[in-house]
């Protein structure tokens, strides 16, 4: 075991007090420090909430970390706002901080590129000459232009703006291939990181970057009511517009005496909120829908806990929520793609295949009226949730991962050094 490795971690994104890749990135960091010391650079307006956190709370392998901040030079930055230009400026950043690394003279032995990452943005810290683990990193699937439609022609260009963009960098960048050849190893979010990529099969490994802190789960409890529950930023890539439908023709189906027992909760916000409620005005289900603005994570837990199902029609490759839900014992109903539906299999969910608009509202619609008229099949997927999450989806389970990889490599760097020696000592001898 090489308890004595310093793995030096390049995190962008990086807050304890925030979920999504701020949440990952701060959890993943305690994971390595389990079993590793740990230098952690991330951007200087991190620095603030890290330090907060830390003074209040103790933290068991704090003492493995030593945090460093970077951030280039204000006249480099100044057209950054907020997520605008958060991509274009997380290249120059990376480029940038490897610079900035050899200059601390640091003594590390693995070099991790961890988190704000996707299949078209490459690292550059193979420039440092030390074994490099990249990711989890990320892939959004090609969204069919039937998906987009409902949210108008602006949703539809910016999207295939950037499927071209993420084109031209598979095909064009030096730097992403480079990265893929020189890591000495990938996690990838989802199967088709390896695929766009080209990647060999014994340096990748399926991490979802999705995970989420235990709860007390209460098994559910069968009873005549039927809450559906879906969480998210209301845009184009979350598919509401489909949870909407489907639910909508699904609900219109039931007698009104059933209709009393069913109820659909939306939680989130985002600017695809007025076509929502739009929707719901059209198919008269007021009554029988809510939408919840954000809300504190202790009242989000309550959330999850009325539900008996959890629905996210998400076109996205990854989806923290997923694991949240799960957690607390909800199935999982999803499309059967790259994302949620590698994370959702035949014990704790349903999934149901991309097709054509209407095909796949049909079948939406009738997978919840089989669940809900099966309570008992509705019961076993909850129990399939817990044990799926339990197995896949924590956090320290994602540090024994990290733990294997690392000292795998390590046992690589021995052994080729012993190789080495041999070698000289065998040419020495002649």
């Amino acid at each position: 075991m090489h308890s004595n490795t310093t793995v030096l971690v390049t995190a962008y994104a990086v807050n304890p007090y925030k979920g999504s890749e701020d949440g990952m990135g701060w959890n993943m960091i305690l994971e390595i420090a389990r079993f590793h010391k740990v230098i952690a650079i991330t951007r200087e307006n991190n620095q603030p909430a890290i330090d907060k956190y830390l003074q209040e709370h103790p933290i068991a392998h704090a003492k493995n970390i030593q945090f460093a901040y970077f951030d280039t030079p204000y006249y480099t930055r100044f057209w950054k706002k907020g997520g605008r230009g958060a991509l274009l400026y997380f290249y120059m950043w990376q480029f940038a901080v490897t610079s900035w690394i050899k200059r601390q003279k640091w003594d590390f032995d693995i070099v991790h590129n961890l988190n704000f990452h996707n299949d078209w943005t490459p690292s550059f810290l193979w420039r440092l000459n030390k074994p490099l683990v990249w990711g989890p990193v990320g892939h959004h699937p090609f969204i069919p232009g039937d998906f987009l439609k409902p949210y108008g022609w602006k949703a539809l260009l910016r999207e295939r703006l950037r499927w071209t963009a993420k084109l031209m960098f598979w095909n064009l960048d030096p730097f992403l291939r480079k990265t893929a050849n020189k890591a000495s190893h990938v996690f990838a979010m989802n199967s088709e990181v390896q695929k766009v990529l080209s990647l060999e099969d014994d340096k990748v490994s399926i991490l979802p970057s999705v995970s989420t802190e235990p709860v007390e789960v209460q098994e559910k409890i069968i009873s005549d009511r039927f809450s559906i529950l879906s969480i998210g930023r209301f845009v184009a890539l979350k598919g509401f517009d489909v949870t909407i439908h489907a639910f909508a023709r699904f609900y219109n189906s039931l007698d009104e005496e059933k209709r009393k027992t069913v109820n659909l909760t939306l939680v989130g916000k985002g600017p695809a909120e007025a076509l929502m409620r739009q929707l719901i005005k059209k198919y008269e289900i007021e009554d029988a829908v809510k939408i919840i603005p954000w809300i504190e994570r202790d009242q989000l837990t309550f959330v999850y806990q009325s539900a008996d199902l959890f629905f996210f029609p998400s076109h996205e490759g990854a989806g923290m929520v997923v694991a949240e839900a799960m957690s607390h014992a909800l199935p999982v109903l999803c499309f059967d793609n790259c994302g949620p539906g590698e994370f959702v299999n035949d014990h704790c969910g349903v999934r149901v295949p991309y097709g054509a608009y209407e095909t796949v509202i049909q079948e939406y619609s009738e997978e919840l009226n089989k669940l809900f008229l099966d309570r008992n099949r509705l019961s076993k997927l909850s129990r399939g949730a817990v044990r799926e999450y339990k197995q896949k989806f924590t956090w320290s389970r994602k540090g024994q991962m990290f733990k294997q990889v690392y000292e795998s490599i390590m046992d690589r760097r021995v052994n080729t050094k012993i190789e080495a020696i041999e070698t000289d000592n065998i040419y020495t001898s002649i």
